[in-house]
Protein backbone atom coordinates (compact mmCIF):
# COMPACT_ATOMS: atom_id res chain seq x y z
CA UNK A 1 0.00 0.00 0.00
CA UNK A 2 1.36 3.53 -1.19
CA UNK A 3 0.78 6.55 0.55
CA UNK A 4 -0.03 9.27 -1.15
CA UNK A 5 -0.78 13.17 -0.51
CA UNK A 6 -3.13 15.23 -1.82
CA UNK A 7 -2.65 19.19 -1.55
CA UNK A 8 -5.29 21.83 -3.18
CA UNK A 9 -3.85 24.39 -5.60
CA UNK A 10 -4.07 28.08 -4.34
CA UNK A 11 -4.98 31.44 -5.60
CA UNK A 12 -1.83 33.28 -4.50
CA UNK A 13 0.50 32.79 -7.20
CA UNK A 14 4.08 33.36 -9.34
CA UNK A 15 3.87 35.79 -12.03
CA UNK A 16 6.02 33.45 -14.52
CA UNK A 17 6.09 29.80 -15.43
CA UNK A 18 7.78 27.69 -12.96
CA UNK A 19 7.77 24.19 -11.23
CA UNK A 20 4.83 23.67 -10.00
CA UNK A 21 6.00 23.19 -6.25
CA UNK A 22 6.92 26.76 -6.62
CA UNK A 23 4.32 28.00 -8.47
CA UNK A 24 1.62 28.34 -5.51
CA UNK A 25 2.81 31.02 -3.04
CA UNK A 26 0.45 31.22 -0.49
CA UNK A 27 1.51 30.37 3.74
CA UNK A 28 -1.46 27.44 3.47
CA UNK A 29 0.21 26.40 0.66
CA UNK A 30 3.62 26.56 1.35
CA UNK A 31 2.74 25.33 5.45
CA UNK A 32 0.99 22.07 3.58
CA UNK A 33 3.69 21.11 1.46
CA UNK A 34 6.38 20.98 3.85
CA UNK A 35 4.16 18.72 6.07
CA UNK A 36 3.10 16.63 3.15
CA UNK A 37 6.98 16.21 2.93
CA UNK A 38 7.34 15.42 6.63
CA UNK A 39 5.00 12.18 6.49
CA UNK A 40 7.32 11.06 4.32
CA UNK A 41 4.72 9.46 1.06
CA UNK A 42 5.35 7.83 -1.14
CA UNK A 43 4.02 10.35 -3.80
CA UNK A 44 2.48 13.93 -3.35
CA UNK A 45 0.21 15.56 -5.61
CA UNK A 46 -1.15 19.32 -5.92
CA UNK A 47 -5.18 19.27 -6.95
CA UNK A 48 -4.90 22.01 -9.58
CA UNK A 49 -8.72 23.71 -10.92
CA UNK A 50 -6.85 24.04 -14.11
CA UNK A 51 -4.62 20.49 -14.43
CA UNK A 52 -6.19 18.25 -12.07
CA UNK A 53 -3.62 15.96 -10.82
CA UNK A 54 -0.09 17.73 -10.94
CA UNK A 55 3.04 16.65 -10.65
CA UNK A 56 5.05 19.10 -8.10
CA UNK A 57 8.13 19.31 -10.38
CA UNK A 58 6.06 19.59 -13.80
CA UNK A 59 6.87 23.21 -15.04
CA UNK A 60 3.26 25.52 -15.74
CA UNK A 61 1.88 28.77 -16.43
CA UNK A 62 0.49 30.82 -13.51
CA UNK A 63 -3.70 30.47 -14.09
CA UNK A 64 -6.79 32.01 -12.60
CA UNK A 65 -8.91 29.33 -12.16
CA UNK A 66 -11.05 27.75 -8.77
CA UNK A 67 -12.97 25.16 -7.97
CA UNK A 68 -14.25 27.00 -4.92
CA UNK A 69 -16.91 29.14 -7.38
CA UNK A 70 -17.35 26.16 -9.74
CA UNK A 71 -20.40 24.37 -10.20
CA UNK A 72 -21.27 21.24 -8.57
CA UNK A 73 -21.71 20.01 -12.27
CA UNK A 74 -18.53 21.12 -13.21
CA UNK A 75 -16.51 20.32 -10.18
CA UNK A 76 -17.61 16.72 -10.75
CA UNK A 77 -16.65 16.62 -14.35
CA UNK A 78 -13.30 18.12 -13.09
CA UNK A 79 -13.43 15.10 -10.47
CA UNK A 80 -13.62 12.39 -13.07
CA UNK A 81 -11.15 13.70 -14.74
CA UNK A 82 -8.76 13.70 -11.33
CA UNK A 83 -9.99 10.25 -10.90
CA UNK A 84 -8.63 9.05 -14.49
CA UNK A 85 -5.35 10.88 -13.60
CA UNK A 86 -5.00 9.16 -10.54
CA UNK A 87 -5.80 5.58 -11.49
CA UNK A 88 -2.60 5.98 -13.81
CA UNK A 89 -0.25 6.39 -10.86
CA UNK A 90 -1.99 4.57 -8.09
CA UNK A 91 -4.44 1.73 -6.74
CA UNK A 92 -7.02 3.73 -5.89
CA UNK A 93 -8.38 0.97 -3.68
CA UNK A 94 -5.24 -0.19 -1.89
CA UNK A 95 -3.37 2.90 -1.72
CA UNK A 96 -3.74 5.63 1.25
CA UNK A 97 -4.77 9.57 0.41
CA UNK A 98 -4.09 12.16 2.90
CA UNK A 99 -6.19 15.34 1.73
CA UNK A 100 -4.90 18.89 2.82
CA UNK A 101 -7.11 20.43 0.23
CA UNK A 102 -10.97 21.72 1.20
CA UNK A 103 -14.05 20.21 0.53
CA UNK A 104 -14.56 21.03 -2.73
CA UNK A 105 -11.27 19.81 -3.86
CA UNK A 106 -12.01 16.13 -2.15
CA UNK A 107 -15.74 15.96 -1.91
CA UNK A 108 -15.90 14.35 -5.49
CA UNK A 109 -12.59 12.26 -5.18
CA UNK A 110 -13.58 10.62 -1.46
CA UNK A 111 -16.45 8.41 -2.93
CA UNK A 112 -13.67 6.38 -5.35
CA UNK A 113 -10.81 5.53 -2.67
CA UNK A 114 -10.80 3.09 -0.30
CA UNK A 115 -8.38 4.64 2.61
CA UNK A 116 -8.03 8.03 2.87
CA UNK A 117 -7.77 10.73 5.53
CA UNK A 118 -8.32 14.44 5.93
CA UNK A 119 -6.09 15.84 8.72
CA UNK A 120 -7.44 19.39 8.82
CA UNK A 121 -10.90 18.43 8.43
CA UNK A 122 -13.12 21.37 9.80
CA UNK A 123 -10.52 23.58 10.53
CA UNK A 124 -10.60 27.07 8.97
CA UNK A 125 -7.70 28.48 7.73
CA UNK A 126 -6.28 30.54 10.79
CA UNK A 127 -6.17 26.71 12.72
CA UNK A 128 -5.23 25.02 9.39
CA UNK A 129 -2.03 26.76 9.79
CA UNK A 130 -1.51 26.47 13.34
CA UNK A 131 -1.94 22.58 13.05
CA UNK A 132 0.64 22.70 10.30
CA UNK A 133 3.19 24.69 11.89
CA UNK A 134 2.82 22.96 15.18
CA UNK A 135 3.34 19.46 13.00
CA UNK A 136 6.64 21.05 11.23
CA UNK A 137 8.15 21.90 14.77
CA UNK A 138 7.78 18.11 16.29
Amino acid sequence: MARIVLLSCASKKALQKTKARDLYQSALFKSSLKFAESLKPDNIFILSAKYGLLELEKEIEPYNQTLNKMPDKERKIWADKVISQLSNVADLKKDEFVFLAGDRYRSHLIPHLTYYDIPLKGLGIGRQLKFLKAKANE
